[in-house]
C-alpha cells in the first residue's frame, strides 16, 4: 500500500473540471485510490463522491494506493495532483 498527502494550492480547489480529470487519471490504474478529506473519504474513480469531499485551497488530502500497479499509480496520482490542485 502507498500513501502520501498533498496540499491543494487551486484557489478553487477541487472543483468539477479537476475532478472529473482526475477521475479519468485514476482509471488507468488496476489499485484501489483512495482519496481522504479529514473525515471524508472517496474512491478516485466516482466523481460526486470526490466533488463532495469539499476540497478547498489550502487542504491536505491524503491519498491511499492499493493494488497489484500501486507504485505506478501512486507517481500518476502525485504528478495530476501537483499540476492541477
Amino acid at each position: 500500500m502507498q500513501q502520501f498527502e498533498f496540499t491543494v494550492t487551486d484557489p478553487i480547489g477541487l472543483h468539477a473540471r479537476p475532478a472529473g480529470l482526475l477521475v479519468k487519471e485514476a482509471a488507468k490504474y488496476k489499485s484501489k485510490i483512495t482519496i481522504s478529506c479529514g473525515e471524508k473519504k472517496a474512491e478516485a474513480g466516482k466523481l460526486l463522491a470526490l466533488m463532495s469531499l469539499g476540497v478547498r485551497c489550502g487542504t491536505v488530502v491524503a491519498c491511499q494506493i492499493e493494488g497489484e500497479d500501486e507504485d505506478a499509480a501512486a507517481e500518476g496520482i502525485r504528478l495530476f495532483l501537483t499540476e492541477h490542485l
